[in-house]
């Protein structure tokens, strides 16, 4: 059975960093192209960033362009996000997701929330 589990998330103040962590079973993520999605209350789930798995190239969203990293561990089977000189507006659940041809994997999210 897959799966993938976020973690790390949390209540930090503006300006402040968090590092989340995405960490699958019964897959090797390094197989997989890792994206992270956010969703804020009453919009709709958008892109967050992304890394490839032929060559790691990542690309983000330009909303969190500089400030977000993207990161993968191969040996840990884990993907993270760091996530730098956060926003209010950066509150969002944050979802991790493997994709590759037919194959799209969703975690269940984990919750940020950054104060003003």
């Amino acid at each position: 059975q897959v799966q993938l589990v976020e973690s790390g998330g949390g209540l930090m103040q503006a300006g402040g960093s968090l590092r989340l962590s995405c960490t699958g079973s019964g897959l090797t993520l390094s197989s997989y192209a890792v994206g992270w999605f956010r969703q804020a209350p009453r919009k709709e789930r958008e892109f967050v960033a992304t890394i490839g798995y032929r060559d790691n190239s990542t690309y983000y969203s330009d909303s969190v362009q500089g400030r977000f990293t993207i990161a993968r561990d191969n040996g840990k089977n884990t993907a993270y996000l760091q996530m730098n000189s956060l926003k209010p507006e950066d509150t969002a659940v944050y979802f991790c997701n493997a994709r590759r041809t037919t194959n799209n994997y969703w975690g269940q999210g984990t919750q940020v929330t950054v104060s003003s």
